[in-house]
């Protein structure tokens, strides 16, 4: 009599559907837990030759680990991008062999999210690195198995990163204005110190100098990294009496849409009074009013390089120098600039 799932199901105390799951190699099921449920199925004779082959194609489970450390920049406002990265690396696991494990964590010491991931089974991990610092990198610098930090990027540190590359963009962004006659150009910035923050700012005004230009530091605005946030901050700048430049290059959308809806409540329009670019060409940003002018990388491109950084220093060259990949973009063009 042919075995059922409903029989391994029983016998490994889960539900049905996770045997489904853990037989077709679908995501769901934890390394662990596939392999006992394989293990059953085989010694209850189910479907023997598949779980066979089963077992022999699958080379065992990498995680992405979406890390928190202050919540300023990881919060709700920026799921989206996030969201996008996940399907980057679930579009190069596909074919692998390698199942591909989804998490996140609130940190508490980098050296304890290292044990964990130490002890969970892993060929290996991507870290979302946004919130985290130098000294937290560090740690990582003595991991057993390979990682792949991602949205991050630092110097000195044997690690393979994929990052965006920020001194690019912002560039691309200055030159915008500059093409549009604007040489009065100012920059709000997030108050939470990041890594890709840091290097906007510093290719923010490397770019200027690049045109002959500075920035006054009464144009320099500093406004908290959520949308509400964002839009708070600059409404009580503005009631305090601010001026705001012709231009001013915004360090991400969510800030965007803070700031606009500032601008608008205080009588400003954008762009006949202020020009404004964003970063990260988010949707919401094409159909505001009006459409915000952004720079977009494609963040599902940086999720597959992960990946395959990830599987190649698996599988070809363990030894390989650090792999550090900075991925360009375009900047999209909309109407939130104006022509001097």
């Amino acid at each position: 009599m042919a075995i059922t799932l409903k029989e391994i199901a029983k016998q490994a105390n889960v539900s049905a559907a996770t045997v489904s799951m853990a037989l077709n190699n679908k995501q769901g099921v934890g390394a662990k837990k596939r392999q006992s449920i394989l293990k059953i199925a085989r010694e209850l004779g189910y479907g023997q030759r598949a779980a066979q082959s089963r077992l022999r194609t699958i080379k065992g489970t990498m995680r992405f680990v979406k890390v928190i450390k202050s919540s300023h920049v990881l919060n709700r406002d920026h799921d989206i991008f996030i969201a996008d990265y996940i399907n980057g690396l679930d579009h190069a696991a596909r074919g692998t062999g390698y199942n591909l494990e989804i998490s996140s964590c609130h940190l508490h010491a980098a050296a304890e999210l290292l044990d964990t991931l130490r002890h969970s089974e892993l060929k290996g991990a991507v870290v979302l690195g946004t919130e985290l610092d130098h000294g937290d990198l560090q740690v990582f610098e003595h991991s057993s198995f390979p990682i792949v930090v991602l949205d991050t990027y630092y110097d000195y540190l044997e690690l393979d990163f994929v990052d965006m590359n920020n001194i690019d963009a912002v560039y691309s962004i200055i030159s915008h204005f500059q093409q549009k006659g604007h040489r009065e150009i100012g920059m709000v910035r997030s108050s939470v110190a990041t890594k890709n923050f840091q290097l906007r700012e510093e290719g923010f005004h490397a770019a200027l100098a690049h045109f002959g230009l500075s920035c006054r530091r009464e144009h320099l605005f500093s406004v908290d990294s959520t949308c509400q946030g964002a839009y708070e901050d600059m409404s009580r700048i503005l009631a305090a009496g601010a001026a705001l430049p012709r231009a001013l290059f915004l360090s991400n959308d969510i800030v965007a849409f803070g700031c606009v809806r500032a601008f608008k409540e205080a009588g400003l329009r954008v762009p006949q009074d202020v020009s404004v670019i964003g970063f990260d060409d988010l949707p919401a940003g094409s159909v505001m009013e009006p459409p915000l002018t952004s720079y977009a990388v494609s963040k599902i491109k940086m999720g597959e390089m992960a990946f395959r950084i990830l599987v190649e220093r698996i599988e070809q060259e363990p030894q390989m120098p650090p792999m550090k990949i900075s991925i360009s973009g375009k900047l999209v063009s909309r109407e939130s600039v104006s022509q001097l």
